[in-house]
């Protein structure tokens, strides 16, 4: 996925340097949507390192809550490239990206005095469009329904929610276990679940690669994908969408 996100970002206009008091940071000026899609890949492949990290510290809410984060991020990138895969941007998409370019601070030098309002797409309806587009024979509403399933059970570590906390309590005599999980009944759990986290985020560089109209790079994920799970007893034989 790394090498492929390099590749990917060689394709497009490059970031420039746009000055900021006596510094510089650097923008992607033409605020396209595949400048969108592989800063989306990039925090996709970052936050997979870190998940993997976490893991293996032991570190098992803040696995949780990461990835939380990394559903958001996966949805994000198949939402925008199925507006490019099925020619059909959206008054929706142009809401997203005019939130997603939108700066932090209006004004630089004096963060305290800038207004930031960023209008943000509910994640309801970017699911829906999702739904509406899946060739799974899935029905959209039901599609809704689990992403706002999963979701929702992943919020409880971002926000620290009782039962989430509570699975760091155990052992003989009882304690919190804050110095990671490693060799807890839960960790073999976490460690199960964040296959799939790789799984969805191979499939959303397949996505990207349609995106991209790289027919042939599309083709090389999806073997890899098949591969992926096959080589962890899996047989899914799946399209991730059959209008793809």
């Amino acid at each position: 996925m790394e090498v492929i996100l390099h590749d990917l970002v060689r394709r497009l206009p490059p970031p420039k340097r746009i000055p900021v008091m006596d510094s510089f940071v650097f923008r992607y000026t033409e605020k396209t949507i595949h400048q969108a899609i592989v800063q989306k890949l990039a925090r996709i492949v970052s936050g997979l390192h870190a998940a993997r990290i976490l893991l293996e510290e032991g570190f098992l809410q803040e696995q949780g809550a990461l990835q939380r984060m990394l559903d958001e991020f996966q949805e994000d990138v198949t939402f925008l490239s199925y507006a490019v895969i099925f020619d059909g941007l959206t008054d929706l998409h142009r809401r997203y990206l005019d939130a997603f370019f939108e700066e932090e601070f209006a004004i630089p030098d004096d963060p305290v005095a800038s207004t930031q309002k960023r209008p943000m797409v509910p994640r309801q309806k970017i699911r829906a469009y999702i739904a509406q587009l899946e060739g799974s024979g899935l029905d959209p509403s039901r599609g809704v329904a689990l992403g706002h399933t999963i979701s929702k059970a992943y919020s409880g570590y971002i926000h620290g929610a009782s039962p989430h906390i509570m699975e760091m309590y155990g052992g003989n005599p009882p304690r919190f276990y804050v110095s990671g999980m490693r060799h807890t009944p839960r960790y073999i759990e976490h460690q199960d679940d964040l296959w799939n986290y790789f799984y969805r985020g191979i499939c959303a560089f397949g996505f990207s690669a349609k995106a991209f109209g790289d027919e042939e790079l599309f083709t090389r994920i999806k073997k890899y994908l098949d591969k992926f799970a096959e080589a962890a007893g899996k047989n899914y034989n799946i399209q991730e969408n059959k209008k793809i």
